[in-house]
Parts: C-alpha cells; structure tokens; sequence
C-alpha cells in the first residue's frame, strides 16, 4: 500500500495517481504545513525550507496507527528494483534503517554553536554517529510512536530556532536524533546526489556499484531540467515516470 503525503492538490494528486496506476493500491493524506511552520528555519537553500520537507517527522502520526512499518521514499526517487529486499530490512533494535555514509565529514552537519557546546554534541556521547540520506528510510513506526521521536525532533528544530545549531533545512534534526543508532541499509538503495550539491545543481555520474533507487537530491530536479531541454544524461531515466507534480510517499 503506498501512502501519499501531500500539503495541497491532494484531490487532483489522487486523481493523477489514480488515472496513471489504476491497480495501485494507496491513499492520500493532508500534511498540515501549520504543524511546522513557525519552526523552520532559514537554510542554504530556499526550496529546503518547504514545509512538505518536514512531513517525514510526522508520518507515524499521520498514517493510522495499524501500520506498523513502512519505507519512506521522496519524491525525486525512481526505484529500479525490488522494493520487497528493502522492506525486508531486519531493523533489529533499531527504529530506523538506510544507507550509511561513515566517510562524510560528519561534524560540518553543524554550525560551530553547536560543537562549542557541550550541552549539544553529548547527544552523540557513546556512538559512531555516521551521515545518512532522509530521502531513504525504512522506519518502524511502533518505536517512533512509543519514543516520541516526531516530538523529539520538534525539540532539536526549537533548538535552532533559538542558537542556529545547523544549515541544512530537515536532515539535521534527523542526524542529531539517529545518528549512531541506524540500521545500515546496502548503498544501493540510495544512489544520492543525482540533483547535484546544493547550489550548482551540476549534472553528476552515477557511484560505483550496483543500482537499485535513483535519487536525484540536491538543486537540480530531473522534472524541471527536462522541461527547460537542459536534461543531464541521467534524466532520461526520470523521464518515463514523470507525473509533473512532486510529491512524498511512504510504502507500507
């Protein structure tokens, strides 16, 4: 079943879907923006300041509540493979799962307000913490709702409102969180940064090894490259699939 989260247009969403996958099962549910509207922070990018961007923090209070787990995808992913070998992810005693990149300079996810102050980074006291793309998750559901991670993460972004601890829009908050605590999930399902970085949005290679999720994080989308006929190679693998509107879904 796959759950769309969508702040507006989610009639004409579920009616595009419906047309283009007349056997898929899914539904479509409003993200309030208001839920994070007055605790986003400016960010080095604007488009990374969107509220649709924080829906994730929310989804185990959104989905109902029978729905246990599910694999969080956003919305500039095509995936080329079995989506079942990641949904059967063993998350062990971890509630969350995905791609773990050790050898990312961690400490530039935060601002030097936050590493002057012991208060802060004794969050990571006893773990590896190790970046890791949000556009990629597997997340047990029961265990966020138990731990009160969505409340959790609120507090971290309040953090910021406050101290400015971090630049990057909805990922830190997750790294302060999860970091040092994911289940780490084959890079396959993953190939990030297919966008570009975050102010270029340059075309980009694929990374060495084998390919099961394209994702095209960073500045560059494939939809609007395409329709400006400035396309990078890779966004003709994009193309089939295009629907022209962006929008997050989680699959349970």
């Amino acid at each position: 079943v796959f759950h769309f989260l969508a702040s507006a247009k989610g009639l004409e969403l579920e009616h595009q879907v419906r047309a283009t996958f007349p056997y898929l099962r899914f539904r479509v549910y409003h993200f309030d923006e208001n839920l994070v509207r007055d605790r986003i922070s400016s960010s080095i990018r604007e488009a990374l300041e969107q509220p649709l961007n924080y829906a994730r923090t929310y989804i185990a209070d959104i989905v109902p509540e029978c729905v246990q787990q599910v694999i969080y995808l956003d919305s500039d992913i095509v995936v080329v493979d079995d989506i079942v070998k990641l949904w059967n992810t063993d998350l062990g005693s971890h509630s969350l799962g995905a791609p773990e990149y050790c050898s990312a300079n961690f400490t530039k996810y935060f601002t030097d307000t936050f590493w002057l102050d012991e208060n802060h980074f004794k969050i990571f006291d006893g773990k590896k913490p190790c970046y890791f793309n949000t556009g990629v998750m597997v997340m047990d559901l029961n265990k966020w709702r138990s731990k009160k991670f969505s409340r959790v993460i609120e507090q971290w972004m309040d953090v910021q409102k406050a101290k400015r601890i971090y630049e990057l829009g909805s990922l830190p908050p997750f790294l302060l969180v999860f970091a040092g605590d994911v289940q780490s999930v084959d890079h396959r399902w993953n190939q990030h940064g297919l966008g570009g970085d975050n102010f270029e949005g340059q075309c980009r290679p694929l990374h060495p090894g084998p390919v099961s999720l394209l994702h095209w994080s960073g500045k560059g989308k494939p939809w609007i490259r395409l329709d400006s006929r400035r396309s990078c190679p890779l966004d003709s693998l994009w193309a089939p699939y295009d629907l022209s509107m962006p929008f997050h879904f989680v699959l349970k």
